[in-house]
């Protein structure tokens, strides 16, 4: 397990702390903090399928096309990027199945990208993405 060393001023010496692997230090004044990063919890795979994302704030939907799908989220390739940290409803349909789900934007990206994060899925959904993960695995 990887883990950062943090070296801080406690009482004239320096005293390490161990921090987990999710986590980045940064030195200041002689201290330090944490400092939480955005990292994918899962593994992601390349798989493109039709998604429409609703924001459901505004009502404002498009139609475009998933790059990569994990456990808790995915990728969406579009020129109309919804804002960061806009909710949306998802529908993902790929081999007459659909998907349906609640998330939240985490990042966009000057090339076209949207980082999506399921943030509510009931357990027929959760099936459904549990099976397409597993045949993504499988190949």
């Amino acid at each position: 397990m990887g883990c950062i060393l943090c070296v801080g001023q406690e009482g004239g010496a320096k005293s390490p702390a161990l921090l987990g692997i999710a986590t980045m230090v940064r030195l200041w004044r002689g201290g330090c903090f944490p400092v939480h990063t955005e990292r994918p919890r899962a593994r992601r795979y390349s798989f493109v399928a039709t998604i429409e994302l609703t924001d459901t704030q505004s009502e404002a939907k498009i139609q475009e096309r998933t790059s990569e799908l994990s456990l808790y989220g995915c990728r969406v390739e579009t020129h109309k990027p919804f804002p960061t940290g806009a909710k949306v409803r998802i529908r993902i349909a790929h081999r007459s199945a659909n998907f349906v789900a609640f998330g939240r934007v985490l990042y966009t990206t000057s090339d076209g990208g949207m980082g999506i994060a399921f943030t509510q899925i009931e357990p027929t959904n959760q099936l459904i993405l549990e099976k397409w993960l597993g045949e993504l695995r499988d190949h």
